[in-house]
């Protein structure tokens, strides 16, 4: 039988002992970050019913440290579901990103080779803060610190989920599941034994990163090619800036005193540009190893992954949060189109349109993280070929569009 449009509200009845809690609602979500929270945010305006269940607490969830450079379809995505009034006030509007390498620096013009599109500066945090705000404002349900969350009977029409907490174990009713929990998830791990083919690549480098309250180096990001490693001089606000060099995978960060950062960093930029880097104590210091990860598919039975439950980035080009957000706009498309009309034909695509998508930016991470960083043979002939390819790009109207429209984003 069909389901109506009309949402289903939450029940909760207690056992016959008084134990437990038993809920029933449309799409029961898994992962209580950006992903999972953006997904009841747009179910919810469109009359579905969800709840989310997250393992870890709330002030865990706000304390995590993120990149934040928002495509355009983000932030389109965000104001249309009541949620982009603080972006509006504070992100900053990027027109243009810098490549540094051979001692000089190139501006690209991301509106000019775009017809207008641009890029907002506004950390993962903050939006993951707005989108929090957005379901309490609304009476949105998330239940936090669950454990031994477990999805059942998946190729049902009935699945489920169990969860443990305070010592006690519930279980949701759903029709839906939808895995944004991430790459360590048990999302991904409910698919059966052999039902999933993934492609991986792990790079021989990280980025160590800092995070410091001081003047940004730039008012737009700088990406730096060096002969002693990759650089990105980044921001969050206007005295809060992010800068992060190339290291080794397995690099000590205890071994990293704020001066060792600094003057490593300063020695990788232009000379102009490291004359006028502020210098200060880190408030954070961590290591981000650098990995290529694709499951394919993205969906079995009634369960759906989105995010990074089914795929990974190399940050190198900005791509993780807005390639999350793109699987949230195709699998809610899907979702209200069947609630709606009784549609299935975009749940069954899902998987099939997001990877699409998908596949397009691992080309792009992938492609940004080889020209940019300091790569095992870059003494001989790999070297001399990247070094022609930075100069092609900054030369060629037509490769920096290329660029500039896998950077701002491309079209959902």
């Amino acid at each position: 039988m069909r389901l109506t449009c009309l949402v289903r509200r939450k029940i909760m009845v207690r056992d016959e002992r008084g134990r437990g809690v038993q809920m029933k609602t449309q799409v029961g979500i898994i992962g209580g970050g950006p992903a999972g929270l953006l997904l009841s945010q747009i179910l919810h305006v469109n009359g579905i019913d969800s709840v989310i269940l997250e393992r870890q607490t709330r002030e865990y969830v706000l304390g995590r440290i993120r990149a934040g450079v928002l495509e355009q379809g983000l932030t389109d995505t965000l104001r249309r579901v009541d949620v982009g009034d603080r972006i509006d006030r504070e992100g900053q509007v990027h027109g243009g990103v810098n490549l540094a390498f051979g001692g000089r620096m190139v501006r690209i013009d991301l509106e000019g080779l775009t017809g207008g599109k641009t890029v907002t500066v506004y950390g993962q945090t903050e939006v993951t803060r707005d989108l929090y705000e957005a379901r309490d404002a609304m009476g949105g349900v998330i239940i936090d610190e669950t454990e031994d969350v477990t999805p059942h009977d998946l190729t049902t029409d009935t699945p489920a989920l169990s969860y443990r907490k305070d010592g006690e174990v519930h279980r949701i009713e759903c029709d839906f599941v939808a895995a944004c929990d991430g790459f360590h998830g048990v999302g991904r791990q409910s698919f059966p034994s052999g039902s999933l083919k993934t492609y991986e690549k792990v790079y021989p480098f990280g980025w160590l990163g800092i995070l410091s309250r001081t003047k940004p180096a730039n008012h737009e990001l700088i990406y730096g090619n060096h002969e002693r490693g990759f650089v990105l001089c980044s921001m969050r606000e206007e005295r809060l800036s992010r800068y992060y060099v190339q290291v080794a995978a397995d690099e000590d960060v205890d071994a990293w005193s704020d001066e060792r950062f600094w003057d490593e960093l300063c020695r990788r930029l232009p000379e102009d540009v490291a004359a006028g880097i502020e210098q200060g104590p880190s408030i954070e210091k961590s290591l981000t190893p650098l990995r290529s990860f694709v499951a394919e598919p993205l969906n079995y039975g009634r369960l759906f992954l989105a995010g990074d439950a089914g795929h990974i980035v190399p940050p190198t080009g900005a791509k993780g949060l807005n390639l999350a957000v793109a699987d949230v706009h195709y699998l809610s498309e899907g979702l209200i189109s069947y609630y709606g009309s009784g549609d299935e034909s975009g749940l069954r695509s899902y998987s099939k349109r997001a990877l699409r998508r998908i596949w397009k930016a691992e080309r792009f991470s992938w492609w940004m993280t080889m020209l940019m960083h300091k790569l095992a043979d870059d003494d001989g002939f790999g070297g001399k070929v990247q070094r022609a390819e930075l100069e092609y790009l900054t030369g060629s109207q037509a490769a920096m569009t290329a660029l500039e429209e896998n950077y701002v984003g491309l079209p959902y």
